[in-house]
């Protein structure tokens, strides 16, 4: 009998972690090892793209109106400024609450980026997830939408792209209008799909006196939500002293009823009557952001009232995220 030929395996090219692409879950790892991705260095990116980054928008310009769009306004839009300017061909850079079929983002006809902020999120930070739609957005062909993707867990975030010294101005709007160029001479489907999704919305306004508070009106009564960038232990203690002292309040009939945990920040709810439109709040809330400045800064132990005030307002804490 012949004898057998012994065995060798075959060289293969060894990368460095750096150097390992990111490829499906099932297929066969880049480097080499002949395991899937999932099993070699799969497990590495996928730890780094799923651990929770407690604040997203941090360091980014209004943080708080970050926030807000995210999980409060309905429909709203932000020109965004980049870091190294536009690209060649496209002509400006939105960020909106939602766009149409939750897409991720959108390149338009014209070359201009509407990038969607009320989507699901691959991972757990979403900077970096947004970054990675932007950055394809950039490049899309105009015309077309932009899917969904996990991103690399190296890839840059939000704060990597944008100007730090750019303003965000949020322009709330009554309805999605801005998803098309022109709302009276949409085709049909594209109409009735407006139409939906303007019932839906809330009426909401920004506030101009003070940062990231916006009024909003429902069925039974109206309410102002303000998201605030203090620490939350700080911010609970001095939300606690001016309860306790029946400061609280934005005028008649009207009451801190808790707050949400949202991305990092607090953000407190007051019910207001439903006659009180946002007008009507923009004197009592500078006024409320003075009393409030100075409970902050008070270090004074808190008194059984203010302690009972305190879990009064804890116990109503809704986390939204």
């Amino acid at each position: 009998m012949a004898k057998k030929r012994p065995q060798t395996k075959a060289t293969r090219p060894q990368l460095t972690d750096g150097e390992v692409p990111v490829v499906g879950a099932r297929e066969p790892c880049p480097c080499g090892s002949g395991r899937r991705y999932k099993a070699c260095h799969g497990r590495a990116a996928a730890h780094a793209v799923t651990e929770l980054v407690q604040r997203p928008f941090e360091g980014l310009p209004g943080e708080g109106d970050w926030v807000a769009l995210r999980e409060l306004v309905p429909a709203a839009t932000v020109e965004l400024t980049l870091k190294d300017g536009l690209p060649e061909g496209v002509p400006s850079v939105t960020l909106a609450t939602v766009l149409p079929m939750a897409w991720p983002a959108l390149r338009r006809d014209d070359g201009s980026v509407l990038l969607g902020l009320q989507n699901d999120t691959p991972s757990g930070d979403i900077s970096r997830d947004l970054a990675d739609t932007l950055l394809r957005a950039l490049e899309a062909r105009p015309g077309t939408p932009v899917q969904a993707r996990r991103a690399p867990a190296d890839g840059p975030r939000m704060q990597d792209l944008l100007a730090p010294e750019g303003t965000f101005e949020p322009v709330v709007h009554s309805g999605f209008e801005f998803w098309v160029p022109d709302p009276e001479n949409a085709a049909p489907e594209v109409a009735a799909s407006l139409e939906r999704a303007n019932a839906a919305a809330i009426p909401t306004v920004r506030l101009t006196g003070v940062d990231s508070a916006y009024w909003c009106e429902t069925p039974d009564k109206n309410h102002l939500r303000w998201v605030m960038p203090h620490p939350e232990e700080r911010l609970l203690d001095a939300l606690a002293r001016l309860h306790a002292a029946g400061s609280s309040g934005l005028g008649d009939g009207t009451r801190l009823v808790g707050s949400f945990r949202a991305h990092g920040l607090i953000v407190p709810v007051w019910d207001l009557p439903s006659g009180v439109v946002a007008e009507d709040v923009e004197k009592p809330a500078a006024e409320f952001a003075e009393r409030l400045a100075t409970a902050l800064a008070s270090d004074a132990p808190l008194t059984a009232d203010e302690r009972r005030a305190r879990g009064g307002l804890t116990n109503r804490q809704v986390t939204l995220s």
